[in-house]
């Protein structure tokens, strides 16, 4: 995929926290991104039981590995028509999303097996 090599490197340059519409805060996009652009990587220590800001990933569905959300993509809410989407720990724009415009996933996750506690 690619990289979105021209935007800001440091992920805090590139979205911030602020009050969401859906839920609570939620994570929001500082620069435009282009279907295919990198945004980011959801960065903590490894998780061993489930809780809050908690993201598991399974490459093959059975095997899940768990991250504890200590950056700014722990604030990331659902959508049923998400704008981005993880390849493992690594979150892409799905379409082009404009700045200030909230950053979703879906929770469930069918193409990545991604999920969140």
């Amino acid at each position: 995929m690619p990289t979105g090599s021209d935007k800001p490197a440091r992920l805090q340059d590139r979205v911030c926290k602020a009050a969401s519409s859906i839920h609570g805060y939620g994570c929001f996009a500082k620069v435009a991104f282009s279907a295919g652009d990198a945004i980011g990587r959801y960065d903590g220590p490894e998780a061993v039981r489930d809780g809050t800001y908690v993201l598991w990933v399974s490459d093959d569905g059975k095997t899940w590995h768990g991250r504890s959300g200590r950056n700014l993509l722990r604030w990331l809410n659902h959508s049923d028509e998400p704008n981005a989407a993880f390849d493992g720990f690594d979150l892409y724009a799905l379409i082009d999303i404009a700045a200030g415009e909230e950053i979703t996933f879906d929770y469930r996750a069918g193409d990545t097996d991604a999920c969140t506690g």
